[in-house]
């Protein structure tokens, strides 16, 4: 691949999103323990979800401390309509358990240390890096991101954490905090998982899945 196209690529969804204008559509948090918490509800289900129901979460349960000794059966009661919460509502009970035992309290900010929480993979570590700390160490692969990047031709791969280390090659450290949250925005309003609408699509010039796509 042309070493200027993920900068073009990077260039031509900026000018296409404002993600500051656009954080009503990701999970909302006031602090570093919230963020942790509701991407970790978030998986297999949508940020407008989690936000209803982390409304009551965290109302219920403000810190580690309260959620670390909060009924199971209380928790799932709550986040039920995100889905897989029996699952869930374990993790995010033993995340806070973990973070009262081994970090007083306090959510850290490494990925090294964010990975041993129960719940807590690359992708959830680098969301709560970026968004608590302001810091990008990496960058976050959700669905979005992974379509996106085999379908521009990003990555060959569909494990995750590989995805990540074609994108930090690829992409300068400066905009890695950026990415997660371009990508997902053109995954949901235009690169599609069913129905990509490639025809009005900013990127379809550069992308391999557009040019397979299109009658020859």
């Amino acid at each position: 691949m042309n070493s200027s196209v993920p900068c073009t690529i990077f260039n031509l969804l900026s000018n296409e999103y404002d993600l500051d204008s656009s954080r009503d559509e990701f999970l909302h948090f006031e602090n570093a323990y919230q963020i942790l918490i509701a991407t970790i509800i978030s998986a297999q289900t949508t940020d407008r979800t989690v936000n209803l129901v982390t409304k009551e979460l965290f109302a219920r349960y403000p810190d580690p401390a309260s959620l670390s000794i909060a009924s199971q059966d209380d928790v799932e009661a709550i986040i039920h309509p995100t889905g897989f919460f029996r699952a869930k509502s374990r993790n995010i009970i033993a995340a806070a358990r973990v973070l009262m035992s081994s970090f007083s309290g306090t959510v850290p900010d490494e990925i090294e240390k964010l990975v041993t929480l129960p719940g807590v993979g690359r992708k959830t570590a680098n969301i709560v890096i970026h968004h608590a700390f302001g810091r990008a160490d990496g960058i976050a692969v959700d669905t979005h991101v992974g379509r996106l990047s085999v379908r521009l031709g990003l990555s060959d791969h569909k494990d995750p954490n590989q995805i990540e280390q074609d994108l930090l090659k690829l992409f300068p450290r400066e905009v890695w905090g950026d990415i997660n949250g371009l990508f997902i925005l053109h995954g949901r309003k235009v690169c599609q998982s069913r129905k990509p609408a490639c025809n009005s699509c900013v990127l379809s010039s550069l992308c391999r899945f557009a040019a397979s796509s299109s009658p020859q």
